[in-house]
């Protein structure tokens, strides 16, 4: 994994001691990607707003813990796809203890992705979906994933490969 560039470490030495403007810089630096990995995991762009916001403020208030060798945006993506992981859960077992149990359709994100495989994506578990969004939609290594997930590289070569394989088969349902 790369070092953070010298404006980063700037910037976070700075947010540490308190300088609102090099925070601003860090939250406009990590914010969209931040916010894409929690709409893709969660499915839902209000929630991933709030996800990703609350992610964002978590960073902040632990920040001071934070080691500025290392770069920003992965330790923030760690926290942002965890927050988004229980989210889900959270909402998968609400939905089994409410008796009607029908979901409310959710926002699609509104990019460039693929209509087939955004609604492949969604139907994967958010274990499989987290490691696909931040290799393939986020392009971090499996070590790297390893890393922010804090998982076994074996883990999330498994759930790379069972997600893929996933994704393929749903995706070649839809087109034939």
């Amino acid at each position: 994994m790369a070092g953070p560039s010298r404006e980063e470490r700037a910037w976070v030495k700075g947010a540490q001691a308190g300088s609102a403007a090099d925070l601003e810089r860090l939250f406009r630096a990590h914010w969209p990607l931040a916010f894409r990995a929690a709409v893709l995991v969660v499915r839902d762009a209000a929630a991933a707003e709030d996800i990703a916001q609350e992610s964002f403020l978590a960073a902040v208030r632990a920040l001071d813990r934070f080691d500025r060798r290392r770069p920003f945006g992965p330790w923030l993506h760690r926290i942002v796809v965890n927050r988004a992981i229980d989210w889900t859960r959270t909402r998968a077992l609400r939905a089994e203890v409410r008796e009607d149990a029908a979901v409310p359709a959710t926002d699609e994100p509104r990019d460039s992705d693929a209509p087939a495989l955004v609604a492949a994506l969604a139907g994967l578990s958010p274990e499989h979906r987290a490691v696909i969004v931040l290799r393939h939609l986020l392009d971090y290594s499996p070590g790297e994933i390893a890393d922010i997930l804090e998982l076994p590289r074996g883990t999330v070569n498994s759930r790379l490969r069972r997600g893929l394989d996933q994704l393929r088969e749903a995706i070649g349902e839809e087109l034939r």
